[in-house]
């Protein structure tokens, strides 16, 4: 009986180590990863909503992969087909050309990769989110504080927009939202240029429209680069009395409006817009279901604010 109770008692314990020996060696689960397409990590407002998007998704425990497009069309393509291949589990991009989007976004579904978009816009193509800026309340915040500096101090009453490339349909809000807002108040937007996001282009529009139209008094960039160049070109042609507004919050128009050469812009939050395609991504590849502000058009909206000479410090504080 003690020799039979004996090796019952050992076998049990070669058992149990066994069982541990398997347990131990046991492969944890792969841990999945998330790559980011970058519109153009040269600019500032990209390289906060990057930072954004690298915290959150690390902060969701997945792998994280970055490709930047530099602004270039074909490097997107190629970058975001390279992502879907080395397998992601979730893609988000913020496109140079939205318009191309459709087939990436088919070739990531077929694969089972959800896509979320972060701003520019969707060129109709069938993502599963998209987060943008209230782009037309920023557009009507920057037209409101326009009417409120210039109406009743000023004999001209035309305005300008240096608009984004027009396959930014979401970016085009801004302007829309401009427009609406100074013609509401007897203003009058008399020219209205694309400058294709571009400081350079920015530059020779503004250039052009100080030529062509020399009453206007104000100026709106659809976005930073844009109304930065524009801000040079009126000190260059001595024309320091045309207000310049612009859109982003990006460094370069932050210090133009602490130097006085701008007269406003208009925050994005992209640090805040990154974290939430990290959010979205991960509820995605969890098959969550998602909460739309446009349920139709799988919209997602971040706030804006308007910075003037009043609250630049802080907004320059918060790039640090």
């Amino acid at each position: 009986m003690k020799t039979k109770r004996t090796f019952t008692i050992l076998a049990v314990c070669l058992l149990a180590g066994a069982a541990f020996v398997f347990t131990g060696c046991a492969k944890a689960p792969k841990q999945k990863t998330i790559g980011f397409s970058v519109f153009d990590m040269q600019y500032g407002f990209f390289q906060q909503m990057e930072k954004g998007t690298r915290e959150g998704v690390e902060a969701a425990g997945y792998k994280y992969i970055l490709h930047d497009q530099k602004g270039d069309e074909a490097q997107m393509i190629a970058g975001c087909q390279d992502l879907i291949n080395q397998g992601v589990a979730a893609l988000i991009v913020s496109p140079i050309k939205p318009e191309v989007m459709g087939p990436i976004v088919e070739a990531a579904h077929k694969k089972k990769i959800p896509v979320v978009i972060d701003d520019i816009g969707g060129g109709g193509s069938k993502y599963d989110a998209l987060v943008v800026s209230n782009n037309r309340e920023g557009g009507q915040l920057a037209g409101q504080f326009a009417v409120d500096q210039l109406k009743g101090k000023t004999k001209s009453m035309e305005m300008a927009i240096l608009k984004v490339d027009p396959s930014h349909v979401f970016a085009l809000r801004r302007g829309e939202g401009f427009k609406a807002t100074v013609e509401a108040a007897g203003f009058k937007v008399v020219k209205e240029l694309t400058g294709h996001d571009k400081a350079e282009e920015g530059y020779t529009v503004m250039k052009d429209i100080i030529t062509s139209n020399p009453k206007i008094v104000a100026a709106f960039g659809e976005n930073d680069p844009m109304a930065a160049a524009a801000a040079q070109a009126c000190a260059d042609a001595k024309r320091k009395d045309i207000m310049v507004i612009g859109f982003n919050a990006d460094q370069v128009a932050l210090e133009a409006i602490k130097a006085g050469t701008m007269a406003a812009t208009v925050q994005q939050l992209p640090y805040d817009m990154g974290k939430k395609t990290a959010v979205l991504a991960d509820q995605l590849i969890k098959g969550q279901k998602l909460t739309f502000d446009d349920e139709a058009k799988k919209e997602i909206y971040v706030a804006v604010k308007l910075i003037t000479k009043d609250n630049v410090e802080e907004a320059l504080a918060a790039l640090k």
